[in-house]
């Protein structure tokens, strides 16, 4: 310990010699502010990138000289001989780079074509061309690697739709907004959907509009961030402009003239005194319901429900889709965000953000028919005590489910900047909270009081109060990291989090006997609260062998108060060559995800549909009950992970660029939400650590811009995610992993994405156009035959959008997304003999149609969702005024 304290006296009597602050403004020729600039201390790895006012502050030994560059403009080389330098960058001879990004290295910050890992950096306006209404579906259209998925209706999930980076689930990203963790949400998905038994931090509550940038780093980074981080990270930069603002209204609408959507976003930004500042936004937003029902098949109805044809004929003459209503819920939200800081002297400084967000959801289950039988033998049918009281007059209901989701999340730090030295120190709450009702229901249980009375059936509420879930954190955070010499930085630090989660009570009506129908309360020995600690630390240490080349290593170890500890490391390098046109980058690290505090202690029974099997309830047993150890679960352990990403980038000219990137991530004790039949306890589901498996592909990003044509200029994008291996690698534990899992973990994402963009700007007008390219994805539903599978074919889902500056002020968008109105298709492919004599045989592929289908109610996108919505084409218009 003494030697080690010793050698940080000995480096940092090494920087102190004299060192001078340098700030100013970089603008265009016309006067513009140009956010982004790369500043880079010359031979030095030392940089900063101008803020979105064009303005920068860097420290420099004394004699430095300035480099600066930007996308589509030269280079220029100016000499830091005052304390104030503004420059003013010409667009001749423009070049092609990337911003200064600060993910990925936990020393200092380095340009894109310098860092030695794949990250990729998708500014504000690049979020705002895709047209969508939330941050989520955005990122869904400009990263290939990122996936969400749209799920026609799963109860709770219409409140936030999963995503993943490199079809790992939600669980292994990463989340940071200003490089710090945001919170996990309270939802742990537990349909029978792509996403199952994972959790992750809502990214659709964040304003858009508050966004300056978003840096995606594609690689694993447990050892630089800690647990959650195995397939990537994703940091959220938000806006920091003090110059004005803006005010964005917008409207939207299907082209079959449904799931309008209005809203309106407001931006602004000022100084406070003379060395603060603060930007702040305020979003709301409401989208009506989308409803995309399918024509309900009378044969199997009647099959599943054992009812009479004719009943069930009639009455599907008066509703052909048995009322059913899927598509997309209504929803309304209101965000709120402020950033800011304040200058307390040259060397230190605070800063802080927060945020807010409710969001309102309303969808529907499936609508109840008057033929519907319960689960009960001794009462098969639905109670006759609506309309009249008599079985003749029954319609059925539809129950209606409501959710309200509060979100929210603030960080205050402070920096210092003492002899070379990099000190953040900083402490960040989050939370999410969701409450669930159910109307137009009923409780159907057969339970007496002491006078023999009915206390549900005929007697039952409509309205239920189920409960819901809640998730917080508190993390501190203390980072310090110095550029020791042009050679060698180190950065090294710790981070504390404490984190709770609430399974909160329903009312007793909604969880007595077999509960609400649809969505069953939580129990009270289901309920409860839960909390754990983790301390971790780590050191980070980049070696600039020469100019070219460069090694990158990270040390870390977190010890949680639950399962114990985790040790992590990573090394990365990057080499380049021909005049830094070619750069060649790879990286090797193991990793680790703790189980979350969902998936050990949630426990509940739920209402599904089951294809083939109708209506089920279906419980989960969570990982501490004696019930998981009488079946033979043990305790829940972290996940671990070794990633190896080599990858290639190249700039043949000032316009072009490419990067191929290939990954390879083996996950050991992977947890999974499988299930078991036939137990003692009934069919139960559960969250074990079941097996190891193997994801690998490849990325590929590739630009080419500032082509001259006519009075204006053309640019190209081209980026793609091919998945070589995605599968189990081991055999399942527990026996509780069967074919329909597998296909949701390891199938049920495109194998290939790919998106191709060309934009052009001339005058006061900018046009895109966006092809995204979903290739095939394969599932294996509960109750379909054995010897076939069903496949999503490949689309191409097109995306226009036109922009007119009708004053510097004033902005106008319009976008057409999905232009052609592509939806998706499913086919049923054969496994063998068997299953081709199935596709040969129309009765029986109607059968398993039906069977996943639910009788053709979800006849579009099946019961389990896709990656491109159903709702077809839709219209979006927006303006923008700056003031």
């Amino acid at each position: 310990m003494k030697k080690f304290a010793l050698l940080l006296i000995l480096l940092n009597v090494s920087f102190i010699f004299a060192q001078k602050q340098v700030s100013g403004v970089v603008k265009d020729n016309t006067g513009n502010v140009l956010p982004g600039v790369n500043i880079i201390e010359k031979g030095t790895q030392n940089g900063v990138s101008t803020d979105v006012d064009g303005m920068y502050k860097i420290k420099v030994k004394e004699g430095a000289t300035l480099v600066f560059s930007y996308v589509g403009f030269s280079k220029l080389e100016k000499a830091a001989t005052d304390a104030v330098v503004n420059v003013v960058l010409s667009e001749e001879g423009g070049q092609n780079l990337n911003e200064v990004v600060v993910t990925g290295s936990r020393t200092a910050p380095r340009s894109n074509t310098t860092t030695p890992l794949p990250i990729d950096v998708i500014s504000s306006k690049d979020l705002a061309s895709t047209g969508q209404a939330s941050f989520d579906k955005a990122l869904q259209y400009k990263i290939p690697s990122f996936n969400t998925v749209q799920t026609p209706v799963n109860d709770a999930t219409s409140l936030l739709d999963p995503y993943e980076i490199r079809n790992m689930g939600p669980s292994r990203t990463l989340i940071l907004i200003n490089g710090k963790r945001k919170n996990l949400s309270s939802l742990l998905y537990v349909q029978t959907s792509p996403g199952r038994g994972e959790t992750g931090a809502d990214i659709s509550a964040i304003p858009t509009d508050a966004i300056e940038r978003v840096e995606i780093l594609r690689d694993g980074a447990s050892a630089q961030y800690g647990s959650d981080a195995i397939a990537g990270v994703m940091n959220i930069i938000l806006k920091k402009s003090t110059n004005g603002g803006s005010v964005t209204a917008r409207s939207g609408v299907t082209s079959e003239g449904d799931g309008e959507m209005i809203g309106v976003s407001l931006n602004n930004g000022s100084t406070v005194g003379d060395k603060g500042y603060i930007n702040y936004t305020v979003d709301f937003s409401k989208v009506n319901l989308a409803n995309r029902p399918g024509t309900v098949d009378a044969a199997g109805e009647a099959k599943d429900f054992e009812a009479s044809l004719s009943d069930v004929q009639a009455f599907l003459a008066k509703k052909p889709d048995a009322g059913n209503i899927n598509g997309s819920p209504e929803t309304a939200a209101a965000k709120f965000l402020v950033n800011g800081g304040f200058e307390l002297s040259d060397e230190t400084s605070l800063y802080y953000n927060a945020a807010y967000v409710y969001k309102k959801v309303n969808s529907f289950a499936n609508y109840r028919t008057p033929y519907w039988r319960t689960l009960n033998p001794a009462n098969p049918y639905l109670a006759d005590f609506f309309g009249d009281g008599t079985a003749a007059s029954y319609v059925g209901y539809v129950p209606t489910f409501v959710g309200d989701l509060n979100d929210y999340n603030a960080t205050l730090g402070y920096k210092a900047v003492k002899n070379g030295w990099n000190t953040d120190a900083s402490v960040t709450v989050g939370g999410n909270s969701q409450t669930y009702s159910v109307t137009n229901s009923q409780n159907r249980s057969d339970i007496q009081d002491a006078n023999g009375n009915n206390v549900y059936q005929e007697n039952s509420p409509i309205t239920f109060q189920p409960g819901g879930t809640s998730f917080n954190h508190i993390v501190g955070n203390l980072d310090i990291s110095k550029i020791v010499s042009d050679k060698v930085s180190i950065g090294f630090g710790t981070e504390f989090r404490t984190e709770n989660f609430e399974v909160i009570e329903g009312d007793k009506a909604s969880w007595d006997g077999i509960g609400a129908d649809s969505f069953a309360g939580n129990r009270p020995e289901n309920s409860g609260k839960w909390n754990r600690y983790n301390l971790g630390a780590y050191f980070d240490v980049a070696y600039d062998v020469t100019e070219d080349f460069l090694i990158n290593g990270t040390l870390r170890h977190e010890q949680y108060s639950d399962f114990g500890g985790a040790t992590v490391w990573k090394l990365s390098s990057r080499y380049k060559f021909a005049d830094d046109k070619i750069t060649l980058r790879g990286s090797v690290s193991t990793g680790f995800r703790a189980p979350t505090l969902h998936q050990i202690y949630t426990q509940k029974a739920q209402y599904s549909f089951v294809a083939g099997q109708g209506i089920q309830v279906s419980g989960i047993i969570n990982n501490v009950s004696p019930q998981a150890r009488i079946l033979g679960v043990p305790q829940l352990d972290a996940e671990k992970s070794t990633n190896v990403t080599v990858g290639i980038g190249a700039k043949p000219s000032k316009n072009f660029n490419f990067t191929v990137d290939y990954y390879n991530i083996k996950v050991e004790d992977r947890i999974v939400l499988g299930d078991r039949q036939d137990t003692q306890f009934g069919n139960v589901a559960f969250f074990s650590n079941s097996f190891d498996s193997r994801t690998s592909g490849l990325d590929v990003v590739a630009n080419y811009n500032n082509i001259l044509l006519g009075e204006g200029k053309l640019g190209f994008n081209l980026s793609g995610n091919v998945t070589l291996q995605n599968e189990r690698i081991s055999d399942v534990t527990n026996n509780s992993f069967g074919g329909t899992l597998d296909a949701l973990m390891f199938s049920s994402r495109p194998d290939t994405k790919w998106i191709l963009g060309a934009n052009y700007e001339i005058g006061k007008f900018g046009f895109s156009l966006n092809n995204t390219y979903f290739g095939k994805t394969t599932f294996k539903q509960d109750g379909l035959n054995a010897n076939l599978r069903t496949e999503f074919t490949p689309k191409v889902v097109t995306d226009l959008g036109i922009t007119f500056s009708a004053t510097e002020k004033l902005t106008l968008a319009l976008n057409v997304n999905n232009l052609l109105n592509v939806l998706p298709e499913w086919n049923f492919k054969a496994e063998n003999a068997a299953g081709t004599a199935i596709l040969n045989d129309p009765a029986q592929v109607k059968n398993q149609s039906n069977l996943i289908t639910f009788n053709q109610r979800y006849s579009q996108m099946t019961y389990d969702g896709y990656h491109f919505s159903q709702l077809g084409t839709m219209f979006n218009l927006s303006l923008n005024y700056k003031f």
